[in-house]
C-alpha cells in the first residue's frame, strides 16, 4: 500500500463518452483509487454531461454513427486529423467550437478544486492545455492514451505526463516531441477485478457451461453491435466439441434472435445480455471473438484470453489489431468465413491456442490503473 500521508488528496478524472473505452478507463482509475488509496477522493467527470445537447449529439453520437455505418470515412478522418497542422483554418475553427461549448468544465473544476487531473480522452486534455498556457488553470494535468496507438489529437503542451499502452507507443510519443521523462509505460487502465485469478470450473458453473469444453466468447460491446447473430450462426455449423457464449449487450432484439438460434443448438450456444461480471465469463473462456477496442483487448490480455479480432475500425482499432497480431496474442478475421476457418483451425490445433494464451498473458498489464495512480500521487517516478 502506498503511503498517501503527504500526497495529493483529490483527483479529477475527465473522460468523454464517445465510445465506451474512455469512460471505462476513467472508471477503472476511480475504482483503483478507492481500492488502493482510500484517503484520496477520485471524482469522475464525463465532459459530455457538461455540454449543450446539440454539441453532444454532433461530437459523441455522430462519432458512433460514423464509425458503425461509414468506417472507411472514419479512417480517412483519423488519418487526416493526425496530419493536420495545428494552426490550419479547420483546426482553429474546430478548437473555437469546442471551447465555446465546454465553458462549464472550468466551473466544475473550480468547484471540485482537484490537486491533480487525469484525462482519458484528448478533448479535456486539449482544453486544459490551453487554459494552462493562458494562466487560467494551474493544476497538474496527466493524459492516459487508451489505445495501442498515439494520434496527434492527444499531443499538447503543458501536460505533466503521459501514460502509454506499451513501449512502442511511448517511443512514438517521444518522436512527436513529448519529453521522454514525461512518458510512462503503464498499459491501459482496467478494473482491478481483472487482476484477480479465478477458478475456471467455478466461473463456468455460474453460467451453466461445461468447464471441460473449449469455450468461445463472442463480445459485441455494451450496445450489442457487430453482426454477432450472423457470426454465431456461422460458427454453429462447425464440427467439434465446443461451446459459444454470445454477448448481446443491451440489444434486446439481438438477444431474442440469439435465444431462437440457441434453441436449435442446446448445450452449445449460450446467449447472454449485458453483464457486469465479464471478468468471470472471461475466466471460463478459451478464446474471445471481439472488436479490438483498447479497453476490451487490455482486459483480455490481463486474464490471458487470446482473441480473434473482427471488423476493426480503420484507425485506432486497426492499430490495436496490428499490435495484437504482431505479438501473437490474436488472429484477424475479415468476414464470417475467415472467422470459421480460424476457429476450426484452433480447435484442431490446441497447442496453437495455448501459445496465443501465453503470449496474451505476457502482454497483459492488469495493474495499469494502480501504476498510473502511483505516478500521479508521487509514489514512483
Amino acid at each position: 500500500m502506498i503511503d498517501d500521508t503527504y500526497k495529493p488528496r483529490k483527483i479529477a478524472i475527465l473522460s468523454v463518452s464517445a465510445g465506451a473505452g474512455h469512460v471505462r478507463a476513467a472508471q477503472a482509475l476511480q475504482a483503483a483509487a478507492e481500492k488502493y488509496h482510500p484517503g484520496v477522493e477520485a471524482v469522475h467527470i464525463d465532459l459530455m454531461e457538461l455540454v449543450p445537447r446539440l454539441f453532444k449529439t454532433v461530437y459523441a453520437d455522430t462519432y458512433i454513427k460514423v464509425v458503425e455505418r461509414h468506417p472507411a470515412f472514419w479512417g480517412y478522418l483519423y488519418d487526416r486529423t493526425d496530419h493536420e497542422k495545428v494552426d490550419s483554418a479547420l483546426s482553429r475553427l474546430r478548437m473555437a467550437i469546442e471551447r465555446l461549448n465546454t465553458k462549464k468544465l472550468k466551473q466544475v473544476l473550480d468547484e471540485i478544486n482537484p490537486d491533480q487531473v487525469i484525462c482519458t480522452h484528448f478533448l479535456p486534455a486539449q482544453l486544459l492545455s490551453r487554459k494552462i498556457g493562458r494562466g487560467s488553470f494551474s493544476k497538474p494535468v496527466w493524459v492516459q492514451v487508451t489505445d495501442f496507438d498515439v494520434h496527434a489529437l492527444w499531443i499538447h503542451p503543458h501536460i505533466s505526463g503521459y501514460f502509454a499502452a506499451n513501449d512502442e507507443v511511448a517511443w512514438r510519443m517521444a518522436e512527436r516531441g513529448i519529453p521522454a521523462d514525461r512518458i510512462r509505460v503503464t498499459g491501459i487502465p482496467i478494473m482491478p477485478l481483472f487482476g484477480e485469478r479465478r477458478r475456471r470450473a467455478t466461473c463456468a458453473g455460474e453460467f451453466g457451461l461445461d468447464p471441460d469444453k473449449t469455450t468461445l466468447l463472442m463480445m459485441s460491446g455494451g450496445a450489442g453491435v457487430g453482426g454477432i447473430g450472423l457470426l454465431a450462426e456461422r460458427l454453429m455449423r462447425l464440427e467439434g466439441d465446443f461451446q459459444l457464449v454470445a454477448l448481446a449487450g443491451r440489444n434486446e432484439r439481438l438477444l431474442a434472435d440469439l435465444n431462437v438460434l440457441a434453441e436449435k443448438h442446446p448445450e452449445r450456444l449460450f446467449p447472454m445480455g449485458f453483464t457486469r461480471v465479464i471478468e468471470r465469463v472471461m475466466a471460463a473462456s478459451d478464446l474471445a471473438i471481439t472488436k479490438p477496442g483498447g479497453l476490451t483487448t487490455s482486459e483480455c490480455l490481463a486474464v490471458g484470453l487470446p482473441m480473434v479480432v473482427v471488423s476493426p475500425i480503420p484507425g485506432q482499432e486497426e492499430r490495436n489489431a496490428d499490435f495484437l497480431l504482431e505479438n501473437g496474442a490474436a488472429l484477424k478475421a475479415c468476414d464470417g468465413g475467415a472467422l470459421a476457418w480460424r476457429v476450426e483451425r484452433l480447435l484442431r490445433e490446441p497447442w496453437r491456442l495455448a501459445a496465443m494464451r501465453a503470449n496474451a498473458l505476457g502482454l497483459g498489464r492488469p495493474a495499469a490503473a494502480r501504476d498510473v495512480l502511483a505516478v500521479v500521487l508521487g509514489g514512483s517516478s
